[in-house]
């Protein structure tokens, strides 16, 4: 191993301050800011909450997929020290913005991939720590970085390292994407069928569209198809209310580790963390964030274990409503409608009583057709192939990067 300062390593790039008034709703352009760079060292992308840019810049500040990037703030505590590599996103160019630097390793010197570990590790981190400055978010410069000390192997050494590890995290970045396409197809699916009335009909052809017959509804007060009724969530689902009795360590599910606005929940806690006020999940419970309804928190149970009494656990009644009671309750209607019955002003929450209130167009056929794809089954297993992949990386990483462990050819 060999003792250096990442200035002898790399070299970091500072991001464009871009104009705010050139920013636009839509755009083929999307600056990559802080909020990109997850907890868990890698990438984050919301079209929803992405800052498109309509004006022109310098062309050396657009990214290219897989360049790694790094915070230079710290806008969440211990963000120093994780790093992300750039992703290809169809219809997209992500563009360097201030206070991100594009990180760029010294050719014959290191490794990009294995730079990426590096930053992570401890030793990184602390003296990161100790050289930024500030109060409410605090800096570090590139000179700040170029004067940590590390200890590295040779180039060779390095780059079997930084690939064997991304190649573990590429598997997860697959399944991710997996995921989330599966789930906006599926979004997208559920707002055609079930909102639109344009479901395919006995001739293939979409039923509304095509001049299926549509009758009035006084429930819920809009013409809905023939044949269909209208039911309530509490006719379909049935909440969860066995207690958890803490004789045994559980995985669990609160709200600190459920994303906004996706199904797949591929981060757990454990019920030590917890005193009181968990009940028991089983795979594929469908799950719904109970407190402020607007960060848009539901998703599937992606394993047993147990769940925090600020989320509102639920099994349906009948296997084949699966699929329609999950996207009900993930759609931006329903979230809308979470908010407005909430009661509470700091800190909002939402009743099971009121969400079992909530009132839908319901056809038993169409709901089984929507329940053809197995949703719960490809969630649940691709969380769990991830979860146990970041288990393998986690464990390799000290010891690969302190020569504990060697790969050989």
């Amino acid at each position: 191993m060999n003792r250096v300062k990442l200035g002898d390593l790399l070299k970091i790039k500072h991001g464009f301050a871009f104009k705010s008034e050139n920013y636009v709703d839509k755009s083929q352009y999307a600056l990559v800011t802080l909020a990109n760079i997850s907890g868990t060292n890698n990438f984050q992308f919301n079209p929803e909450k992405t800052t498109y840019y309509g004006a022109d810049f310098p062309a050396d500040f657009k990214l290219q997929t897989d360049d790694l990037i790094m915070p230079l703030t710290e806008q969440v505590v211990g963000l120093f020290g994780n790093s992300a590599f750039i992703p290809e996103v169809s219809g997209i160019q992500f563009v360097l913005n201030q206070r991100v630097g594009k990180v760029l390793p010294i050719e014959g010197k290191a490794d990009k991939y294995y730079l990426h570990y590096l930053l992570s590790t401890e030793i990184v981190r602390d003296q990161l720590e100790y050289r930024a400055s500030g109060t409410r978010q605090r800096n570090i410069s590139p000179d700040d970085v170029y004067d940590v000390t590390v200890f590295v192997p040779d180039i060779d050494v390095q780059r079997k390292i930084g690939h064997t590890l991304y190649s573990l995290e590429r598997k997860v970045n697959l399944n991710e994407r997996i995921n989330d396409n599966l789930q906006q197809q599926l979004k997208l699916m559920y707002d055609y069928w079930f909102t639109q009335f344009d479901f395919p009909d006995d001739n293939g052809n979409p039923y509304k569209s095509s001049g299926g017959k549509m009758v009035w509804n006084s429930n819920l007060q809009r013409d809905i198809p023939e044949g269909w009724s209208c039911v309530s969530l509490g006719d379909i689902l049935k909440k969860n209310t066995s207690a958890f009795d803490y004789k045994t360590e559980q995985l669990t599910i609160d709200l600190s580790v459920m994303p906004s606005s996706s199904i797949a929940l591929d981060q757990l806690n454990s019920s030590t963390m917890f005193s009181t006020n968990l009940f028991n999940m089983n795979e594929g419970d469908i799950l719904f964030g109970s407190i402020r309804p607007y960060l848009k928190k539901a998703g599937i149970a992606p394993c047993n274990g147990v769940v925090a009494g600020t989320i509102h656990s639920y099994h349906v009644k009948k296997s084949s409503d699966y699929n329609f009671a999950l996207f009900t309750l993930c759609r931006d209607a329903f979230f809308d409608y979470a908010v407005q019955v909430s009661t509470g002003t700091k800190m909002p929450v939402i009743s099971s009583d009121n969400i079992l209130a909530f009132k839908v167009p319901h056809s038993e056929t169409i709901a089984a057709r929507f329940n053809s794809i197995d949703v719960k089954s490809i969630i649940c297993k691709n969380v769990q192939e991830s979860q146990n992949l970041v288990k393998i990386r986690d464990w390799l990483l000290p010891m690969l990067m302190n020569g504990q462990a060697i790969i050989t050819d």
